[in-house]
This record gives structure tokens, C-alpha cells and sequence, in this order.
């Protein structure tokens, strides 16, 4: 007799996955400041892009730890497991965007970051829009619960990154990111400090 695959099966399968993309971001950045520690004269250091280092790496934690809420999910499908790869995948991609292979035909990182904003704001952009997709799936009453606030701050937030890869002036984008660290460390601790 066949075993029946219960959604409590899957969601350990799928997090293990899920932890294989998230880890390959963390190690991204982890091993990018490890550059710079190691050689802290061969490019100058930006403190706009090392914020968005502590942004991106917040996002990695965030996500692995609120994915728990996936375990709700009854009804596993393919497109479901592939759409939460991608988003785990953009957000590595971000990682991969602050921290690049080569910094070959570059000065310093505010020379690399501004080149590439384009890409690192528009990954960010997809990720909130993401964001509202997997906030769905699990649910219609884990949506309601972050009330009104949430359905504001994400066009609030796309709108930002849409300016920032706009423009290259460097008080917005500072601006942007310290605004952008506070507000997503006072929502995690306000909202996803447990689970349960």
C-alpha cells in the first residue's frame, strides 16, 4: 500500500531547498565583508553600500525565518515550490549584485554599486512585489494581519527603489538605505519577533 505524502512531508523538503539559496546569499555577503576585512586598501569601502549589505542580509534572516509560515500551506504544488525558489534565487541575486565576482574596471564600491544600481533596485523592487505574492500563499488571514500598514509600505517601498535606480544622488540613496534599515528592523521586531 502506498504512503500517502502529507503537506507536513513536503514543507521540510522544501525548506531544506529553500536554506541551500538563502545560504548561498548569506555567503555572498559574508564572504564580501571578509574581503574587505582582509584587504582593506585594495577598494575603498562605501558606507551606502556596506548598509545595504546589512539590508540585504536582514532580508536573507527575515525570509528564512518567516518561510516557517509556509507550514499552513495544505496543498503543495509545483508552481508554488518553483515561485518560492525564484524568490529565494532574487534574493541571492541581490546578494550577488552588492558583492560581484570581479571588481575589474572599478575604483571603489560606490563606483561598482552606482553602475549596477539598475539591477540591485530592481531586483529590490521585485522582491516586495514578491513579498506580497508569498504573504498570500499563505493565506487570506496572515495577509489581514499586518492591516493597512503593509498594504502601504510596498508601493511606498517600490516607488523608492524605482527613484533610486533614477538617480545617482548620493543623499537620497543614504537617505533611502538608513530609512530602509530602521523600518524593516522595527517591522521584524514588531511584527515576526515569534512565530506561532
Amino acid at each position: 500500500m502506498d504512503k500517502i505524502v502529507t503537506a507536513h512531508d513536503i514543507f521540510p523538503h522544501i525548506r531544506i531547498v529553500l536554506g541551500m539559496v538563502v545560504g548561498l546569499g548569506v555567503t555572498r555577503l559574508l564572504s564580501g565583508v571578509a574581503r574587505i576585512v582582509q584587504h582593506p586598501k585594495q577598494y575603498r569601502v562605501y558606507s551606502v553600500h556596506l548598509a545595504w549589505v546589512l539590508v540585504a542580509l536582514l532580508m536573507l534572516v527575515h525570509f528564512w525565518w518567516w518561510e516557517f509560515g509556509l507550514f499552513k500551506i495544505e496543498h503543495w504544488t509545483f508552481g508554488t515550490y518553483l515561485f518560492l525558489i525564484g524568490y529565494a534565487i532574487v534574493l541571492f541575486l541581490i546578494c550577488a549584485m552588492l558583492f560581484p565576482d570581479s571588481m575589474d574596471g572599478y575604483r571603489n564600491y560606490e563606483e561598482y554599486f552606482y553602475s549596477r544600481r539598475m539591477w540591485f533596485f530592481g531586483l529590490l523592487a521585485l522582491t516586495y512585489i514578491l513579498d506580497v505574492v508569498d504573504t498570500l500563499l499563505k493565506g487570506e488571514a496572515h495577509f489581514a494581519q499586518f492591516g493597512h500598514e503593509y498594504v502601504f509600505r510596498t508601493p511606498v517601498l517600490i516607488v523608492l527603489s524605482v527613484v533610486a535606480v533614477l538617480t545617482g544622488n548620493r543623499r537620497f540613496h543614504a537617505i533611502f538605505v538608513l530609512g530602509t534599515l530602521v523600518y524593516q528592523t522595527t517591522w521584524i521586531l514588531r511584527l515576526f519577533n515569534t512565530i506561532g
